[in-house]
């Protein structure tokens, strides 16, 4: 699949990384520069989720022996470039006598882009605890091997105990697996994602820089089972439209769900699906919800459902349903839609006869309907819903045993298929409130429908698409005091956006 680049052990990316530069001392230092612009780029932008970075901010750089304190160094250049009255303060963990002489290069243009603004702190262990705006972590990259020298140990268990806006780690935090760990909010991995960082607390948030490591080389070059999703995986909506195109080109999704006791759910998945780019969408919802959902979304065309005596979806209304599944080209069942037992039963037997690419979310995932009947599917758990429908498989192995592709929801998100899985590092704690699930099965029912034939691609691409749409609505208006709704206006923009670094 295009749009992706694998995740490779630190063996395996120390390997990797000598194969593309070598010993040419030019192309490293390249590499490094290219790494530390990226790297204040992108902690400058990911601080606007806090607001401005002050005119006058502070930043510390926890500096090692080598390259990743090179990185380091380089990025708060970039940030000093930009922020023309930022401050930075340097800490050599092992002093400035071993340095690798690229970072000693770093380290001289760094005091030469703005002498008076830099300066080397000198650390003597029982400092005092100043304030700064951001932390870069240079001290240790892929190469370090426990344990923690005392002085790595030291300056980290004293920049735990600073207070610091954002503390961000360069490719992998120092000291992981160590007592002493910098405990980062976001991790960038520069280059090359190394798979610890599928498995670290400390990492915070992780970022992927593509320093253009992996151009010109095929996918299956790679014997590895972890991949990470790239923008480039929405290259095909990014187009334009054929001229002669009307709705019925972009597919028709039909989204059943909802219930008294669950209104807002199934308005939200049809909200998601009509932001997709799908022509035509069908809601089926308990008929007492249908004139007040038509005159909120009269984009949808809205279906009325019998109600069961609580309110559910009543098995005779099956029929609705049947006679109209020839038109549809996807169908996303679940959002909202309790648990009653007849309604459970009526799904059932609906998964049991339908040949349409479904997506099952919320309700619809139990054990029964998830292996029921023979049509394409995505399952989108969160964690405890997995726990329900797994029976102790992992995310690949029940979808080898269910043939579906799994989309296993949480801070990163794991799509698997096939033994392997694709990972969305995207989104963040912004998603992390009621009813981002129910957009995104809107929003990938409406794209199944656009390409039935593309599960697994769909279902990532869905996944990916959200994630940037919540990281632009963070940066625009900060995690706390948004609506979960609020992700809906940010996917043209997510869609439009290309990143050139």
């Amino acid at each position: 699949m295009r749009g992706v680049h694998p995740i490779l052990s630190a063996a395996q990316a120390l390997a990797h990384e000598q194969r593309v530069l070598g010993e040419d001392e030019a192309r490293v230092w390249s590499a490094m520069c290219e790494a530390g612009r990226r790297v204040g780029l992108a902690a400058l932008a990911d601080f606007s989720e806090l607001g401005a970075f002050p005119a006058r901010g502070r930043i510390l750089v926890l500096a090692g022996k080598g390259h990743n304190a090179g990185d380091a160094l380089l990025a708060a250049r970039e940030i000093l470039r930009r922020q023309v009255e930022a401050r930075v303060e340097v800490v050599f963990v092992h002093g400035t006598s071993e340095l690798r002489p690229l970072t000693d290069r770093a380290w001289r243009l760094l005091q030469e882009e703005a002498p008076e603004r830099v300066q080397q702190y000198v650390f003597r262990g029982r400092d005092s605890l100043p304030s700064y705006d951001l932390c870069l972590d240079g001290i240790y990259g892929s190469r370090f091997r426990p344990p923690l020298d005392l002085e790595a140990g030291t300056v980290l268990a004293w920049s735990a105990q600073l207070p610091i806006r954002m503390r961000v780690a360069v490719d992998l935090p120092s000291g992981m697996g160590e007592p002493a760990v910098f405990r980062a909010d976001f991790t960038y991995a520069t280059g090359i994602m190394k798979t610890p960082l599928l498995s670290c607390p400390a990492a915070g948030r992780v970022r992927y820089l593509d320093l253009g490591f992996f151009d010109g080389f095929e996918a299956d070059a790679f014997e590895v089972k972890d991949w990470i999703l790239l923008p480039d995986l929405l290259d095909c909506l990014r187009g334009f439209r054929p001229a002669g195109s009307d709705k019925r080109s972009f597919g028709h999704v039909f989204v059943l769900g909802g219930s008294r006791s669950y209104p807002g759910a199934v308005l939200m998945a049809v909200l998601g699906a009509l932001r997709s780019g799908a022509g035509l969408v069908t809601a089926f919802v308990p008929e007492s919800l249908v004139s007040a959902f038509a005159a909120r979304v009269p984009e949808a065309m809205w279906v009325g459902w019998p109600e069961t005596p609580d309110g559910g979806l009543a098995l005779e209304g099956l029929y609705l349903i049947e006679h109209r599944l020839a038109r549809a080209n996807a169908l996303v069942i679940g959002p909202g839609i309790g648990r009653e037992p007849e309604t459970m039963a009526m799904v059932e037997a609906l998964v049991r006869q339908t040949t349409v690419p479904l997506v099952l979310d919320a309700e619809a995932l139990q054990p029964a309907i998830v292996r029921a009947g023979r049509s394409p599917r995505i399952l989108t758990p969160h964690a405890g819903e997995f726990l329900r429908v797994a029976g102790g498989r992992d995310a690949e192995g029940l979808s080898v045993e269910s043939s579906s592709v799994v989309v296993l929801k949480g801070q990163i998100t794991r799509i698997a298929w096939g033994g392997h899985a694709h990972h969305s590092f995207c989104g963040g704690p912004v998603l992390a409130r009621g009813g981002s699930g129910d957009l995104l099965a809107g929003l990938m029912g409406g794209l199944l429908a656009q390409r039935p034939g593309e599960v697994s691609a769909t279902a990532a691409r869905a996944v990916l698409w959200q994630g940037l749409a919540a990281d632009l609505l963070a940066r625009r208006q900060g995690q706390v005091s948004v609506m979960t709704t609020d992700l809906l206006d940010f996917l043209p923009e997510a869609l439009r956006a290309r990143d050139d670094g």
